[in-house]
This record gives structure tokens, C-alpha cells and sequence, in this order.
């Protein structure tokens, strides 16, 4: 049995998908999610959907009960997610699991990302918990970048903070693709893979492709991280959430998102989506 949780978001639902068109019985994979309603689909298809949060144990036990391969998607809820998390593989160890696997951040233990530290006290949870593991350590999703790449074809201007910090992003799908191989493959390769585009872009990168693919001129300036904070606030942002961005921008600029890695094209046995192509599909070039 496959056990997926976050099985009704962005990224659970592909893996669910990818899992059954892999060819995984639809009886064998279970789809654990907080609001069995928006799973219907998949129980459609004959998936189990099992109702559970990762703030509760006694939910968390039964819906994991025959779990033999488990995608543990990391949590939403910044500040608690060590804990849920801990809850999840309690849960697993009960059920017997053979084979945890996590979706973790880039280069988590070596690392100035903000969300870096629940990532790593998660992988050091999993490595006490003594059951085999894979730790997918996923970089940025290209579709993060939806809104400037908008925003650059209508502007001709970019703005941030990252300076010349190069960002190795695949697409939420590229990811999936990686976690139904690992959660599918015979003997699975536990350990840690950096996942990621092979080709790292950027936000000057990221313009220019907006450039070439609208015809216009498009610009990447490049803000102090005062500069980038003010704007935001001026903006519209909360002053908490702007502060979360800049930070993030400087462990981009640091080089936290540049892992130089090939694992996911190695994983997944073709080319992640680049930039150039992802950037086709939201600006219809």
C-alpha cells in the first residue's frame, strides 16, 4: 500500500495521479487529506481517501493503517510543522512502513532559507525513526514565479533582491514525477537528492526570457533589501510577509537555491522543464 498525505494539494494530487497512471492499483494507493470532499475525484478512480490532520494522532494511526511506502508532503503551518510532522511518522512507524519518504527544502542543512530549519529537525526525526528513507529535497517550483513573469510582460520590469543568486526550479509536476519513481522503483536508493531544473536562471535570466518571448524590453532591477522591503509594503504587502520575502530573496542572492544538482533528471530519466518553456505556457508564447 502507498499512502500519500496531502493528497488534495497542488503537488499530493499529482503524485496520486502519476502513481496511478504508473500503473499502481488504484486500490492500493491512499490518499490522506483533511477534507475527504475535495479528494472525490480520486475516490472515483477507486482510490482510498482516509481523513486525517497531521495535528491528529489518533487520525493520523487510522488512516495510515497498511502503509508499506509513505510520501510524507511536508505541512503548511510554519511554526508547527515538526511537530505534525512528528505525529505522521509515529504513525508510520505503528503501521509498520517500510520506506518513508519527505519532501524536505534545498540544501536544508546547509542553508540561510528561512523555512530551512523545520525541514532538517523533520530529516533528523525520520533518521531516528530508523525506517528506510528518502529525503526529496525539492527546489523552488517554477510556478512561484506565475505573477512576475505576468507582471514583467505587461510592465517590461522586474524587481527583487536576489541579485545575480541563480534559482534551480522545476515544475510542480517534475517533482511529481520524481516521487512517484522513488515511491514505485523496486528497491528504492534511500538517502538524500537534491532535486531541481538542471538549468539554474536568474531574475535577470528570468526577464530576458520574458524579453524574448513578448518582444518588448524587459528589465531586472535589482533593490537593496530595504529598497525591496519598502516597495513591497508600499505595495500592498503585510510588513511581516514583505520582511519573509526579502529574507528569502538574500538566501537566493547567498546562493541557497543554486545546488548544482542532476538527481531529479537522473530520477525522472528526461530534461526537468526549463524556464523558457514554463514561461510559453503562462505568457501563451
Amino acid at each position: 500500500m502507498i499512502t500519500v498525505t496531502g493528497a488534495s494539494g497542488h503537488l499530493g494530487r499529482l503524485v496520486v495521479l502519476g502513481l496511478l497512471d504508473a500503473g499502481v492499483p488504484a486500490a492500493e494507493v491512499v490518499a490522506v487529506v483533511r477534507t475527504p470532499a475535495k479528494a472525490a475525484d480520486l475516490a472515483d478512480r477507486g482510490v482510498q481517501v482516509r481523513q486525517a490532520d497531521y495535528a491528529d494522532p489518533a487520525a493520523l494511526a487510522s488512516a495510515l493503517q497498511g502503509t508499506d511506502r509513505l510520501l510524507l508532503v511536508s505541512g503548511s503551518e510554519v511554526g508547527q510543522r515538526v511537530e505534525q510532522h512528528g505525529n505522521v511518522l509515529q504513525a508510520a512507524e505503528a503501521a509498520g512502513a517500510q520506506l518513508v519518504v519527505y519532501t524536505s527544502a534545498p540544501r536544508a542543512d546547509d542553508t540561510s532559507l528561512p523555512l530551512a530549519p523545520e525541514h532538517i529537525a523533520t530529516e533528523r526525526l525520520i533518521a531516528e525513526a530508523g525506517i528506510p528513507a528518502v529525503v526529496l529535497r525539492n527546489n523552488w517550483y517554477l510556478e512561484n514565479y506565475d505573477t512576475q513573469l505576468q507582471q514583467a510582460a505587461s510592465t517590461g520590469e522586474l524587481t527583487g533582491s536576489s541579485g545575480s543568486g541563480r534559482i534551480a526550479a522545476a515544475t510542480r509536476a517534475d517533482y511529481a514525477a520524481g516521487a512517484v519513481a522513488v515511491l514505485t522503483a523496486d528497491q528504492p536508493e534511500t538517502g538524500v537528492l537534491e532535486l531541481g531544473g538542471d538549468e539554474a536562471f536568474s531574475l535577470a535570466d528570468l526577464a530576458a526570457v520574458v524579453a524574448a518571448q513578448t518582444g518588448r524590453d524587459v528589465v531586472y532591477r535589482d533593490l537593496s533589501p530595504e529598497e525591496h522591503q519598502r516597495t513591497l509594503v508600499e505595495a500592498g504587502v503585510p510588513e511581516a510577509t514583505a520582511g519573509f520575502v526579502v529574507a528569502l530573496d538574500q538566501s537566493i542572492a547567498q546562493g541557497a537555491l543554486d545546488t548544482g544538482s542532476t538527481d531529479l533528471h537522473r530520477l525522472i530519466g528526461r530534461a526537468p522543464t526549463t524556464l523558457e518553456q514554463y514561461a510559453r505556457t503562462v505568457l501563451g508564447s
